[in-house]
């Protein structure tokens, strides 16, 4: 179990989270500029939310088609007994995962995979099918994608359920 503290972000931390989201190799004095204050300010803001875990990294974008790596689907997997997945294996055995995510319901495992072709796939899912039952589906088009995180509206509407309360 990950153990992290929560850290308190203000509005002005979430404006640097923005904009390094948008372009994390803005340097501190264009952040500043963006943000309007000091640029040692926002030195100091952006290291804490290093070292509070908020930020966690900088990456560069790769664009997988340009990369060879066109096709994008989607995976759900219900592990058989003995042979999870996240214990029987590690990354190296299948660099086509993108990303592992443990579900409730149905299904223990969502994961994203990328590969080079149909054919490519298809050898994928074979090898994966030794972990138990699963479900593909391939990603025709992607219409909106890495969304930036911004602040949670804690607070909302929620409507009644008519015609589903005890008399």
């Amino acid at each position: 179990m990950n153990a992290f503290r929560s850290a308190a972000l203000d509005d002005v931390d979430w404006k640097i989270l923005a904009e390094l989201q948008r372009d994390a190799r803005l340097s501190y004095n264009e952040l500043s500029r963006r943000v309007h204050l000091s640029a040692p300010s926002v030195a100091e803001r952006v290291r804490r939310l290093e070292e509070s875990g908020v930020i966690t990294g900088y990456a560069a974008r790769v664009d997988p088609e340009r990369a060879g790596q066109p096709l994008l689907a989607f995976v759900q997997l219900r592990c058989a007994r003995g042979q999870c997945l996240l214990r029987t294996s590690g990354a190296e055995d299948y660099p086509e995962i993108a990303e592992i995510h443990k579900l409730s319901g149905e299904y223990c495992t969502m994961l994203k995979v990328r590969s080079a072709s149909l054919t490519h796939f298809e050898g994928f899912v074979e090898r994966l099918g030794e972990h138990g039952e699963m479900r593909t589906h391939i990603v025709l088009s992607t219409q909106y994608d890495d969304r930036p995180l911004e602040p949670s509206v804690l607070e909302r509407e929620v409507t009644d359920a008519e015609g589903w309360q005890r008399p």
